[in-house]
């Protein structure tokens, strides 16, 4: 961490978060988590009793990764889609709560809001039940995100695209917030779902995971030199500026195009992991907020990396709180 940020410069991009504004566009979530306690299985089927001891409703996909620059301080927006039920009635509630703008998020009848069940007990997951719709959201919907992102054109540093492959992120769209930012100093931070990557062309930094990144280039990682090639490949044939895989126990790995692609190695920081669930969000989330707030490709990834360690230490979607990402610096 030295070498690439001093605490004296990463505690000035951190002030620096307040006036930072991020736009996050994406699959809007609930993500609904039961806990209890298994001690018998079922006399009807080979299956555990849970005793529901509590439930917890939380934000999901896209809407965890505006969760975690709202904990950081950002200013943030977010644009999606949602059903016309009580789920998605409830999210807007917890959004207008946190004093996040909604104009953003556009309500469709015919699809519902998605909605990822997961019943946990004894810290470990037993099962988890999707209510959701993939089908591809209507043109006037994208419209509607293209027009709500060119009206924050002067109050964000950074766009995260976020796409959970539910509808909404589509080559259209991409191609329309690259106009949109063309010139303007905005960076796309992009973090994919989908294996064909042509449709991401032309972002600042995607996020991919490892094996995201093999399937998209067709390569598997074995070692030190095939990440390289990977990275390499994917930089060169999709006009990215920065490639950021995560790693998982391994880390993060930055590659940045320059006169020669730069290679920045960030190690794993969690000391125990619990839960990665939600991780590449917080990923994403901080990476972006960095950015906007000035800092360097090297120096947000370090931020993100850090905030990442702690979000694996807890259980659930989580997020990393400014005051944690702080007191771990």
């Amino acid at each position: 961490m030295q070498k690439i940020l001093t605490k004296k410069r990463a505690l000035e991009i951190i002030a620096n978060f307040r006036q930072a504004g991020v736009l996050v566009i994406g699959d809007v979530m609930v993500d609904h988590f039961i806990w209890g306690k298994v001690s018998r299985i079922s006399p009807e089927a080979p299956v555990p009793v849970v005793d529901v001891q509590k439930d917890s409703i939380l934000l999901g996909g896209c809407a965890n990764v505006l969760n975690s620059i709202y904990t950081m301080g950002g200013k943030v927006y977010v644009a999606g889609v949602i059903g016309a039920d009580n789920v998605g009635k409830r999210l807007l509630t917890e959004l207008r709560q946190k004093k996040i703008e909604t104009p953003g998020i556009i309500v469709d009848k015919g699809r519902p809001t998605t909605l990822k069940t997961r019943v946990v007990a004894h810290g470990q997951q037993v099962v988890r039940f999707d209510k959701e719709s993939k089908k591809t959201i209507a043109k006037v919907n994208t419209n509607k995100i293209l027009e709500y992102a060119k009206s924050l054109q002067k109050k964000i540093g950074a766009i995260v695209i976020s796409d959970y492959n539910k509808g909404v992120i589509s080559k259209e769209l991409v191609e329309g917030i690259k106009k949109i930012v063309k010139n303007s100093g905005i960076f796309i931070c992009l973090d994919p779902k989908q294996n064909n990557f042509s449709m991401y062309e032309g972002a600042h930094v995607i996020t991919p995971n490892h094996h995201e990144a093999q399937r998209a280039a067709g390569m598997e990682i074995t070692n030190a030199d095939d990440l390289q090639r990977l990275s390499s490949a994917l930089l060169k044939k999709f006009d990215f500026q920065a490639v950021l895989i995560t790693r998982g126990e391994e880390g993060m790995s930055l590659f940045e195009k320059g006169q020669k692609i730069v290679h920045t190695y960030f190690p794993a920081q969690a000391k125990e992991v619990y839960d990665v669930t939600g991780a590449g969000d917080t990923v994403i989330g901080v990476l972006a907020l960095g950015l906007a707030a000035q800092a360097e490709m090297k120096e947000a990834t370090c931020l993100a990396n850090l905030a990442a360690g702690i979000v694996v230490g807890k259980i659930g979607t989580a997020t990393v709180s400014r005051e944690e990402l702080i007191k771990v610096i």
